[in-house]
């Protein structure tokens, strides 16, 4: 294993290691391709290894695959985070800080479909700290219709999400 392929390794495991929810393809390698560590192959090719090592784990939904670290990669992390310099700790550190907001909520909302049978499954999930907070499953008679309720949910999340708890916690039936 070559030595700068080491280093990206780590820079992604430190990350993963860093935040209590999962972060996508594209926000790992913004962080690492804006930096100008690496070029987007030799990136790619640091996400593979990684999860061929079991060091990481991706979950593929809707073109978006959210990576959390696993047990085995964090201790490897803590192992050699001394590999990582502390330039680049900090780099980390004020990527994470300044992004936090955008890097979270742009995973705690999932929303994908599958085809079963002749209808489709709309997949509607809030995520939390690497919890689901709620987890819908509608059928629906078209992919159009899937497609529709998934982007809606994306833009809508927080009042569906109130309006459902607004319904199931108030009691609406007259006191007598």
């Amino acid at each position: 294993m070559s030595e700068p392929l080491t280093l990206y390794k780590l820079i992604v495991l430190y990350m993963l290691d860093k935040v209590n929810f999962p972060m996508t393809n594209a926000q790992l390698s913004d962080f690492i391709l804006t930096q100008g560590y690496t070029d987007y192959f030799k990136f790619q090719q640091t996400m593979s290894e990684l999860l061929e090592s079991g060091l990481i784990q991706g979950e593929t939904i809707r073109n978006n695959t959210y990576y959390t670290i696993q047990d085995k990669g964090r201790e490897t992390c803590h192992f050699f985070q001394g590999k990582i310099s502390s330039a680049i700790k900090e780099d980390i550190h004020r990527f994470l800080r300044e992004n936090e907001y955008e890097l979270r909520e742009e995973v705690s909302v999932l929303a994908d479909y599958d085809r079963s049978g002749r209808e489709y499954e709309v997949q509607l999930r809030v995520r939390e700290q690497g919890s689901d907070m709620m987890k819908l499953f509608l059928r629906v008679p078209s992919e159009e219709h899937a497609k529709v309720m998934c982007r809606r949910f994306e833009e809508k999340n927080q009042s569906v999400y109130a309006y459902l708890m607004r319904q199931l916690l108030t009691d609406d039936e007259k006191k007598e």
